[in-house]
């Protein structure tokens, strides 16, 4: 799973919000809310160039971009909110900075710290080696588990023993690129508790395994057709001469087996803990600049740094020694899905505006007003692309609402709609670094470990000439 992202406000951002607090008086009532048909695209730009400051910016500047990215994050977050607010009053831009930090930034993050430290707290003992049949396996394995415990928990889990598997191999990049679109997206389309996306569809009435059954065969074909590619061409680089010249590091000394296994229950707990949040109905609220936060989120945001507590108090040190465990990738999701999602509160604003936002022709291309039912194949490609740029959970919520928003009716006469929707938002997350969390926390990962990813441009035009091709493909088949 993962909910949403980033780590707590830097110096700029904590100015920032001092600069706010002292513009004006918070009122007793809270601000109305962002209205996105009353604002203009130029709202949407620090948000365009913050994604490209991430794709440009490793290319073209790696050690500065390295050693100040979160400065840089940290900038384009202040270029859009101080104007916000010098143009909309303080009042609206404290109620949009509380709500991307307390409802959306802090789940996921506790969230993905959560499921971070618990399964660095899981060591496979002994060595597996790299071959190509292996490393299928194992991807095929985390694509069961996604489903379960989430995309994020089950990348969490494997991607460690992965990348040991095949650290003396030449080529692993490619490995860890299809890591991330079969564990990392793809898998997590059965349920509820694989993706954010469906777990906001599970919150509005939709069946626990309504997705399972409209969109569990194109997921199936997906997964079967990218294992076998992947498969065909690991076995390439697996034949190369000098593929396995190095040494490898990690000696064969010890059986195969688990240590800290009990971390496995208190993955089970944090699968739990998301689960009741959406489940227990309280009308107890606590209301924070405007942003209600229910009893049941803040049962489950303690529970989940109980958990961690726990996890880093029980597992040897030793385990993570093992582990190679490292806070770095999970700072530097923290960091950049910081930024993203404060400056895409206007984007998402004005999409929801629908034909009276500044969108609007983006919008009539795919709801066909005068048709009697949408258009899957329209409703799957706008949500995959959106939701390759987007937070695909918001992006779900957008298309869920434009295709009617009654979940009895789109599981019904709109089923087509909906699968289409789920789909896209779910397989799509996989086109680049930052259509999902777990991909930029694998490649952080991976790199921590000294693989040498491609740069943002770079894994699209691996996701680009494998993905796009079997989207169509699925689009030809379930929903033309």
């Amino acid at each position: 799973m993962n909910f949403r992202p980033t780590t707590g406000l830097g110096k700029l951002q904590r100015l920032a919000l001092l600069l706010l607090l002292g513009a004006t008086t918070w009122p007793a009532q809270a601000a109305a809310g962002l209205d996105g048909a009353a604002l203009s695209a130029g709202w949407g730009l620090p948000f365009a160039a913050l994604l490209l400051s991430i794709a440009f910016g490793p290319l073209l500047a790696p050690i500065f971009w390295h050693r100040h990215f979160g400065k840089i994050v940290a900038a384009w977050t202040l270029a859009f909110l101080l104007p916000f607010a010098w143009t909309f009053g303080a009042s609206l831009a404290l109620e949009m900075l509380a709500h991307a930090l307390v409802a959306e930034y802090l789940p996921f993050i506790l969230l993905l710290a959560a499921l971070f430290t618990v399964s660095g707290g899981i060591y496979v003992k002994g060595n597996l080696h790299g071959s190509p049949a292996l490393n299928t396996g194992l991807l095929a394995i985390g694509a069961a588990l996604a489903s379960v415990m989430g995309t994020t928990g089950a990348c969490m889990l494997l991607i460690r023993p992965l990348l040991r598997a095949n650290d003396n191999r030449q080529h692993v990049a490619h490995v860890v690129i299809f890591f991330i679109f079969i564990v990392g997206n793809i898998g997590g389309a059965l349920t509820p508790l694989g993706d954010p996306p469906l777990f906001l569809g599970f919150l509005k009435g939709v069946d626990f395994f309504w997705t399972a059954r409209h969109i569990g065969l194109p997921m199936l074909l997906a997964l079967a057709l990218l294992l076998a590619l992947f498969y065909a061409i690991d076995s390439y680089f697996f034949r190369q001469r000098g593929e396995l010249g190095a040494p490898d590091p990690t000696p064969d000394t010890r059986r195969l087996g688990l240590d800290g296994a009990f971390n496995f229950a208190l993955l089970a707990g944090i699968v739990g803990l998301a689960l009741l949040s959406g489940l227990w109905q309280s009308r107890v609220t606590l209301d924070i600049f405007g942003t209600p936060v229910g009893l049941p989120a803040l049962a489950r945001d303690a529970g989940l740094l109980l958990i961690v507590a726990l996890s880093l108090w029980l597992t040897p040190r030793a385990v993570r020694n093992a582990n190679q465990f490292d806070w770095m990738p999970l700072q530097e999701v923290a960091k950049l899905f910081a930024g993203i999602f404060l400056t895409i509160a206007p984007v998402i604003a004005m999409l929801k505006a629908g034909v009276d936002g500044p969108f609007a022709p983006m919008v009539r291309a795919i709801t066909h007003a005068g048709a009697a039912t949408p258009s899957p194949a329209a409703y799957f490609w706008a949500t995959g692309l959106l939701s390759s740029l987007l937070d695909n959970a918001p992006t779900y919520l957008v298309f869920f609402n434009m295709a009617g928003g009654d979940a009895a009716v789109l599981m019904g006469a709109h089923a087509s709609a909906l699968a289409a929707i789920s789909a896209g938002a779910v397989f799509m997350g996989a086109n680049t670094y930052i259509g999902n969390a777990p991909n930029l926390m694998v490649k952080a990962m991976a790199e921590n470990q000294g693989v040498r990813m491609p740069g943002f441009f770079g894994y699209m035009l691996w996701s680009g000439a494998i993905l796009i091709p079997l989207f169509w493909l699925l689009t030809a088949l379930f929903f033309a």
